[in-house]
């Protein structure tokens, strides 16, 4: 199916980034002017992201630093954009600047779109660029990999993904004030005005994560904690219950458990903590087999284990955060590059 009708192409895009510019060109690049409309949203970037996009006679919308950034406020305001100068859009796909779409990807959904009033939004797979660079690019390809069919795990929506306009607009879009987790928060809402929200078996994307070091997984391990606690706040006590299984785990492996353990170390002359590691060891070894289980080699089913059961400590922290920065009534965009 084309994208394009009598009047211009009936797709857009908003293309989403801060400090993106090494990545950036690729993203717009990979975009066909004659097929999308696109504009490029920028959130304070300090190395000339807003003025290459300008460059390659892209649409830049600046950010008013005045208010808070935020991935929720930067698709917003560019979905707004777009709907002011092209109302016709029958499909808007939202893009981080480090991520470039599938020459196939937006005519295979508008057609998904177009053959079922039901579909709200529609994502498809998801690739990692380069997870031979890195242990922590390899984590996110795993991280990306889906089978097709509906959604119902709102947290493994992210936030590339296509929206049917008047949806979109009919739920005023993403909320503002989430800096985490806004995808998730708004595909419950999504699901909970009866819209469905479809993976599809098609190429979507692919995604430079550019994580080499391990600070770098830590501080989006964070920013995941954070974004559960907002999800929770925002929607754990609906029908969808968004966040309260992640919500307790974290509670339990990343906080109870080792609290626990530490104030009877002393007491038990350290039993506590074999305790602590046999446990660690359980769910270890629990999560491996869950993902042999589900096609992946032991490797790489190991290496998701580990780093699953290390990132409870860092998502406690960032649930935390969250817990800190909802009675101080203001919260901070997480960045990890």
């Amino acid at each position: 199916m084309t994208n394009t009708g009598p009047t211009g192409p009936t797709s857009g895009v908003v293309v989403i980034g801060r400090n993106e510019r090494p990545r950036l060109a690729a993203a717009l690049a990979g975009i066909d002017a004659a097929t999308a409309r696109v504009v490029y949203v920028d959130s304070g970037s300090s190395d000339g992201s807003a003025e290459l996009a300008e460059s390659m006679a892209v649409a830049v919308l600046r950010l008013d630093p005045a208010t808070p950034f935020s991935a929720a406020r930067a698709r917003n305001e560019g979905f707004a954009w777009l709907m002011v100068r092209y109302p016709g859009l029958v499909l808007v796909q939202f893009l981080d600047g480090d991520c470039v779409l599938d020459a196939d990807w937006l005519a295979t959904a508008r057609a998904a779109l177009a053959g079922n009033e039901q579909y709200g939004i529609v994502v498809g797979q998801l690739a990692e660029r380069y997870p031979e660079q890195s242990i922590y690019n390899r984590l996110c390809a795993l991280e990306w990999k889906g089978p097709a069919g509906e959604l119902t795990q709102w947290g493994e929506i992210g936030g590339i993904m296509a929206v049917r306009p008047k949806v979109f607009t009919q739920l005023n879009g993403f909320n503002n004030s989430i800096i985490a987790g806004e995808d998730s928060e708004f595909g419950v809402r999504v699901g909970l005005a009866g819209f469905k929200i479809m993976r599809l078996a098609a190429a979507m994307a692919t995604h430079d994560a550019d994580m080499h070091r391990f600070s770098q997984w830590w501080q989006r391990s964070v920013r995941a904690g954070h974004a559960v606690g907002q999800r929770y706040a925002a929607n754990g006590h609906t029908a969808a219950r968004d966040g309260a299984k992640q919500r307790r785990s974290i509670g339990f492996w990343g906080l109870a458990l080792p609290g626990v353990a530490l104030l009877l170390a002393w007491p038990t002359s350290g039993l506590s903590l074999a305790g602590l590691a046999l446990a660690y060891g359980y769910l270890f070894a629990r999560i491996a087999w869950y993902k042999k289980k589900n096609g992946e080699g032991w490797n790489d089913s190991f290496l998701y284990s580990f780093f699953t059961v290390v990132g409870r400590w860092p998502n406690a922290l960032g649930f935390l955060k969250y817990q800190i920065s909802r009675r101080r009534g203001h919260f901070s965009i997480i960045e990890h590059k």
